[in-house]
């Protein structure tokens, strides 16, 4: 498959500033009718969207895509502790009342996947359906999640070794052509060992478009984004009142089928946390990116699903 540059098209778009829960998220926002939200992962910003957001402007909806707190040209505070799951929640929430809006479709990749899941738990009033991307729902562990990592795949296994604050930030930072181009990402020495010859670009990703991403990261850096990873035993401990709760509206989840995500992360116990699944959908073939990997089949299930939800 050959990527279309949408880089120019995206940028016309323009974005705007929006105040909200004390920091600003830098917004793009496309078309007219009923509100989708999209909220992106690591290492991501609103323009991983991009095809996303003009397909569902031309199919009717009003959407809003931030860069995440801590990404590109929203606000990225300092204290790790300003980034568990309920404060991003809250962000979200302050972007729909800014907007005026009762409630919207939220949408989310990866990180941005395990906000929404959680943002429907927290505020069910105001998301009015829900679709993840590559991170399913889960029932709430046992225990704090670091730890259950630590002793099932190790010290090194990405997640545990982000743990650290600035340990894994300057190893990223140093070659962020490098870092973004990074698939099989579950081990630290993937990063680590800089002697294996740059990973190709994606057939999916044209030039001009991977040159935005590394142009914003050598700005930003990563550390806004490690923080989520540093707050995982933190978002489990503040998510205790939501332990039973369980995601009532309707929801969609979408992943390929060469995911590493899903080898770690059991689909089998979404039933159990969403009441009303209305799809699983497994790309065959496709890995972890998958919004932006397989667009059109994405589209189409996010445009068939919104449409039955009004």
């Amino acid at each position: 498959m050959t990527a279309r540059d949408l880089l120019d098209d995206w940028q016309r778009l323009g974005s705007r500033q929006v105040a909200t829960n004390g920091i600003e998220l830098r917004v793009v926002e496309h078309g007219d009718g009923p509100a989708v939200v999209f909220c992106h992962g690591f290492p991501e910003l609103g323009f991983s969207w991009r095809h996303q957001v003009f397909a569902l402007a031309d199919a009717g909806f009003r959407t809003l895509t931030p860069d995440m707190r801590g990404y590109g040209g929203s606000s990225r505070p300092d204290p790790v502790q300003d980034y568990d799951l309920l404060t991003v929640c809250a962000d979200l929430i302050g972007l729909l009342d800014a907007h005026g809006l009762e409630d919207a479709i939220f949408v989310g990749h990866d990180w941005g996947a395990s906000v929404v899941w959680q943002l429907a738990r927290a505020y069910p009033d105001r998301v009015r359906a829900v679709a993840g991307l590559s991170v399913p729902a889960t029932p709430r562990s046992a225990a704090p999640p670091v730890p259950i990592l630590r002793s099932r795949l190790g010290d090194d296994f990405y997640m545990c070794w982000f743990q650290e604050p600035g340990v894994a930030d300057p190893v990223l930072a140093a070659d962020v052509r490098r870092t973004l181009l990074q698939d099989e990402v579950l081990s630290s020495h993937t990063f680590l060992d800089t002697e294996k010859a740059e990973p190709p670009l994606p057939e999916w990703l044209t030039p001009a478009e991977f040159d935005y991403y590394v142009q914003t990261f050598t700005a930003t850096g990563f550390t806004g984004g490690l923080n989520y990873y540093r707050n995982l035993d933190r978002s489990w401990e503040r998510t205790a009142h939501l332990a039973d709760v369980k995601i009532m509206q309707p929801s969609l989840f979408i992943a390929g089928s060469e995911d590493p995500v899903i080898r770690f992360t059991p689909l089998a116990k979404m039933p159990a946390v969403l009441a009303d699944l209305r799809g699983s959908l497994i790309l065959e073939g496709a890995g972890h990116w998958i919004q932006q990997q397989r667009p059109a089949e994405v589209n189409a299930a996010l445009i068939d699903f919104a449409r039955e939800i009004g």
